[in-house]
């Protein structure tokens, strides 16, 4: 019998330092440590994100493996982000992994964070037979830093059919939030404040661009101007109608990434629909898409919660199907900042 294949995921792309031990594809433990620090600032700050990474990568890593009930010594290969995401933050996530890898001379292998937050869905959790995509399928990736259209043709095989061309839905939920005062992360608060409004109060406009991609700048400019020129009649407008403008807003979003995934269906004709990345925990974009897919016959898979927002079980489970084909990583190879979720990384990277 073929010992285990046990793998640490180390993610560290932005604001959270999370670990994770997948076990032959099955998650043992998924750990996060979040960072409270920029909530003062109303958004992510670079320079401190990297700092707390510094701070909190070695207690993340041993919570992770105690958790698993796992020793170093038990680690078939190490898989951490090499990108996309904030570089000095990403420095402290590939700087970790590969003085572990070396230090247990077992092989590291490197993600696409892009392509992690897709894998996500062949991840499978202790005593639970979870169901996964067949190939090909759709994938709606939506989170601060992007919102994109993808076709899964295989594990590493992506191709992009469309994406934002400015803001990104995760930034335009937490920008309404910020000029509406109700704190970071914006998205969680507008989600929770819509679920008690009147979507149908107020109309905001929808992007129109052209084939799949996606606009969300002018959403973001139309709610300041009405909220401009509502609190000039009543200085109390935000205060007295917050569930409903939430409500509104939100619809205005989860339509329109919708409209472009029933684009994206007639185009394709494929009707097997995953969405994934942090705004995949929104609840209006979780039930309008799984009402669709009830109406349209689609096969529609949606993530655990745990598994929407950055975390080390996606590294994990990409590290682990990598592993299988033996794609290992050079110990030499740099983080980067950007990088597109139809790059494969690896020995030809």
């Amino acid at each position: 019998m073929s010992a285990p294949v046990v793998i640490l995921g180390i993610e560290s792309s932005c604001d959270d330092t999370s670990a994770s031990v997948i076990i032959d594809g099955v998650q043992y433990s998924n750990v996060i440590s979040n960072q409270t620090v920029h909530e003062e600032f109303g958004g992510v700050v670079p320079e401190l994100a990297s700092r707390a990474h510094q701070q909190n990568i070695v207690p993340t890593v041993q919570a992770a493996m105690k958790q698993a009930g796992v020793t170093p010594e038990e680690l078939t290969a190490i898989g951490y982000t090499r990108g996309p995401g904030l570089l000095g933050s990403l420095l402290v996530g590939s700087s970790f992994a590969k003085g572990f890898a070396l230090s247990l001379d077992i092989p590291l292998i490197e993600v696409n964070h892009m392509q992690a937050h897709i894998l996500a869905h062949f991840i499978q959790d202790k005593g639970e037979q979870n169901p996964v995509p067949k190939f090909p399928f759709l994938c709606l990736t939506v989170s601060g830093g992007h919102t994109q259209i993808v076709q899964v043709n295989g594990h590493f095989e992506m191709k992009l059919l469309g994406q934002t061309l400015d803001d990104a839905a995760g930034e335009a939920f937490d920008k309404v939030a910020k000029i509406m005062g109700l704190g970071y992360p914006g998205g969680p608060l507008v989600d929770k404040l819509a679920q008690q409004g009147n979507s149908e109060a107020f109309e905001f406009p929808k992007s129109k661009m052209q084939g799949l991609n996606f606009s969300f700048s002018g959403l973001k400019t139309s709610v300041l101007y009405f909220l401009q020129k509502e609190i000039a009649k009543n200085p109390n407008f935000v205060e007295e109608n917050k569930e409903d403008i939430c409500a509104s807003v939100q619809k205005t979003i989860v339509e329109t990434l919708l409209s472009k995934v029933k684009r994206a269906v007639r185009e394709t004709g494929i009707k097997t629909i995953a969405v994934a990345g942090g705004v995949s925990a929104n609840s209006g974009l979780r039930n309008e898409l799984k009402a669709l897919g009830d109406k349209n016959k689609w096969n529609v898979f949606v993530p655990k919660f745990e598994y929407t927002t950055d975390n080390g079980a996606m590294i994990a489970i990409a590290a682990y199907l990598k592993n299988l084909k033996g794609d290992f990583s050079k110990i030499g190879m740099a983080p980067k900042a950007r990088l597109s979720v139809e790059d494969d990384l690896g020995w030809k990277s």
